[in-house]
């Protein structure tokens, strides 16, 4: 073959192009959304190995923010437990501090520089010392204006020097502990 046989239309041969070989740009633009369509299907119609790793991932999330919550929660009864063991505790102590206190006042004048009553005495200081550090604080009374969050009224009495609702005599001490009272002040209030 010549060169001239190979020539079509007055062009060379490998520049002629056939109409069979010529791609129409619309059937290029038809064959890309026929593989966006077959994507977009392969999207929705997952692999089930894929649904079920989600699916795993999913209870994986909710187990971890269930635990989460449960051990907040635990650490919180935790912490609650121990507040009303301790207050428990000291409602049990408060009765020896008042025997406490009533031995050392019953002791007379003439023992009371004795080594025994200074050992008492050292022994009650130590105690309310530890209580206090504990949290555990008197409510203060006598003199004050009465409250019936702190304090619980069992007598009334009447006199002209105390304002009305002032309290004129505490009969058994009161004690808080971390804010929250563990016994009401039992008082006498002048009306």
């Amino acid at each position: 073959m010549s060169m001239e046989d190979k020539k079509t239309d007055g062009k060379p041969a490998d520049e002629a192009l056939d109409t069979e070989d010529v791609l129409d740009p619309e059937h290029e633009i038809e064959g890309e959304n026929a593989c966006a369509e077959e994507e977009t299907e392969t999207r929705k119609k997952k692999d089930p190995k894929d649904e079920k790793i989600e699916e795993l991932t999913d209870r994986l999330q909710r187990n971890m923010a269930e635990f989460d919550n449960f051990r907040k929660r635990t650490e919180k009864e935790k912490s609650a437990m121990f507040e009303i063991g301790a207050k428990d505790i000291v409602e049990r102590i408060l009765p020896v501090v008042d025997n406490f206190e009533r031995g050392l006042a019953a002791v007379p004048e003439e023992e009371k520089g004795t080594p025994f009553a200074e050992g008492m005495e050292m022994i009650y200081k130590q105690l309310m010392k530890t209580l206090e550090e504990a949290g555990v604080k008197p409510i203060e009374a006598v003199g004050k204006s009465f409250d019936p969050n702190f304090h619980n009224a069992v007598l009334h009495v009447e006199d002209e020097s105390l304002g009305e609702n002032v309290i004129s005599q505490e009969l058994q001490k009161g004690y808080t502990y971390r804010d929250t009272v563990v016994r009401h002040s039992m008082v006498q209030v002048a009306n």
